[in-house]
């Protein structure tokens, strides 16, 4: 868990095992919080991010989109819920007014991003830039999920777009 100077945001970060030895939990920590800082703007918020494998994130896609193929970044908020594409019903019956319990003072935060490290590996060769480079990128993009973006539609994607560069060069130029 870390929070920023002002003490507002939670950032769980769980990296699968055998990426351990490659991953920098502190880019991502900082990488969460620098983007929320841009967004939120003092709000206070907790994000969870996980870094698994190929099989994790296309099984994830499957159940909760509906689309049996390897994907970079899910994002899951616990606010709304994403599109589905898949021909069968969904796993589950999500509504607005379902809530998450929480203990009194308790906030269940924004939600959790999930990062294939495989593909952002594959992702970062055929760009020309390093693998750190591309999680900061696949990360800022699912936070911003978290935080109501979509590109579905073109004017939407030119919205997140530009957002994502803005902030791209606010955490780049940090680190």
């Amino acid at each position: 868990m870390s929070s920023d100077e002002d003490g507002s945001y939670q950032i769980d970060v769980q990296v699968f095992e055998e990426f351990e030895h490659s991953v920098c939990h502190d880019i991502l920590v900082r990488t969460a919080e620098r983007t929320l800082s841009l967004e939120m703007r003092g709000s206070s918020e907790a994000v969870s991010i996980v870094v698994a494998d190929d099989e994790t994130v296309r099984e994830l896609n499957r159940t909760h989109r509906g689309l049996d193929e390897n994907t970079d970044v899910l994002s899951f908020a616990f606010s709304h819920e994403g599109e589905y594409y898949g021909d069968d019903k969904p796993m589950s019956e999500w509504s607005e007014d379902t809530s998450f319990v929480m203990p009194p003072g308790d906030s269940a935060g924004l939600g959790e991003v999930i990062i294939s490290y495989p593909q952002t590996v594959r992702q970062a060769e055929e760009a020309g830039h390093s693998n750190e480079r591309e999680l900061v990128h696949l990360l800022t993009h699912g936070i911003l999920h978290l935080l109501g973006y979509d590109h579905v539609e073109t004017d939407d994607e030119t919205i997140m777009n530009a957002r994502e560069i803005e902030i791209l060069a606010q955490v780049l130029k940090d680190e």
